[in-house]
């Protein structure tokens, strides 16, 4: 359930790195919108008297340095940001996201990594499977929109880690496109009640801080890459049907 919601909050801040991730997680995890006082005195709005004292802190980039033995490294500041809970801001409940359904699954493979092939069946009742020796996707026929946005974006994200020349596993590449389905998901209006993250992948099982944040980022920057992508192709569908209703 902790990994859920910090999947639910990378998912709203998508921009944000998986180390300030998991700061929002543990400082305001129901955080909806966030900025810093000048961000918020620019809007007009200011930090509540008594919520001055409890900023959000994250982690933000100060440029790289030379270290001592020639390698180079990268500093990091302290800032202090407050979520819009924080501020004199009325909070307007904010419209869900609604696309259209053709449209998305259009965007989801905009640019694919692989060929997809349509098939009447798959094995273990799956609706999409990437096939790691023939680099070919293949999806069922006749499924349900969520459904079939769920099964492919799974199976486009093993295709897009398998690209990465990283040493390819199934299971951990399995796991991670869960994860970036899920925050897909979450972040175009897809039902994605039935995700579960109770078999959590090796990666998460260690000791080792840096290794569960370089895979968190891992899964972070695949969900920002495609999701900029699948935006991109929206923003160009939109455009004819702006055009033709002008004329």
């Amino acid at each position: 359930g902790k990994f859920r919601d910090y999947l639910d909050v990378q998912a709203k801040f998508h921009r944000y790195s998986a180390t300030n991730a998991l700061l929002i997680l543990a400082a305001k995890p129901d955080a909806r919108r966030l900025g810093d006082k000048d961000f918020w005195r620019d809007q007009g709005v200011y930090i509540k008297r008594q919520e001055f004292g409890h900023p959000i802190k994250i982690v933000e980039s100060n440029g790289e340095y030379t270290r001592d033995d020639g390698s180079i490294g990268v500093s990091y500041n302290i800032k202090h940001v407050y979520d819009i809970s924080q501020t004199t801001s009325r909070m307007r409940a904010q419209p869900p996201v609604s696309h259209d359904a053709r449209a998305l699954l259009g965007a989801l493979i905009y640019k694919k990594p692989v060929p997809i092939q349509s098939v009447d069946e798959l094995p273990d009742g799956l609706g999409a499977l990437y096939d790691h020796e023939q680099e070919a996707i293949f999806v069922c026929r006749g499924m349900e929109a969520n459904d079939l946005f769920c099964g492919l974006s799974k199976a486009l994200v093993q295709a897009e880690l398998a690209r990465t020349g990283e040493e390819y596993t199934e299971e951990n590449a399995g796991f991670k496109a869960k994860c970036v389905s899920y925050i897909l998901g979450k972040e175009f209006g897809i039902d994605v009640s039935g995700y579960a993250f109770d078999a959590p992948a090796d990666f998460l099982r260690t000791d080792d801080p840096q290794t569960i944040r370089a895979e968190l980022t891992d899964i972070r920057d695949t969900a920002y890459d495609i999701s900029a992508r699948m935006m991109r192709s929206l923003e160009q569908s939109k455009a004819p049907r702006q055009s033709e209703q002008e004329r």
